[in-house]
C-alpha cells in the first residue's frame, strides 16, 4: 500500500509504502536514491503481534511487514517511485501467473 501527503509547513513531500516485497527491498532502496529521495524510516512489523516493531532488520524475516517513509523535495519523484514500485509488482504477479498456467 502507498500513501503519500505534503506538509505545509515542511518542505519536502512524504510517501508511505507498506508490506513491501522482502524480495525487491534492496532494487527499491537503489531506486528511491536513484531519484533523489531519501528513506526516512525504515521498520518491520510483526504479522502477528502489533506491538512487535523493528527499526532494524531481525534475524529471522519471516512474519514480518516492512515499512517505509521515503522523503523527497520534489512530489514528482514519489510518483514515479510509486509508478516503478507498482510496475515491478505487476509484472512479478503476471510472470507468477504466466509460470502458473
Amino acid at each position: 500500500m502507498l500513501k503519500g501527503n505534503n506538509c505545509r509547513d515542511c518542505k519536502y513531500s512524504h510517501m508511505e509504502m507498506k508490506n513491501v516485497n522482502k524480495d525487491i527491498i534492496d532494487w527499491l532502496e537503489d531506486v528511491i536514491e536513484e531519484n533523489n529521495s531519501h528513506i526516512e524510516h525504515k521498520e518491520w512489523k510483526s504479522k502477528y503481534n502489533s506491538y512487535v516493531i523493528y527499526d532494524y532488520e531481525p534475524f529471522c524475516t519471516d512474519g514480518f511487514d516492512i515499512n517505509l517513509v521515503v522523503s523527497s523535495i520534489d512530489r514528482a519523484y514519489l510518483d514515479f517511485i510509486k509508478y516503478l514500485y507498482t510496475e515491478k509488482i505487476n509484472t512479478i504477479e503476471y510472470l507468477n501467473h504466466c509460470i502458473g498456467v
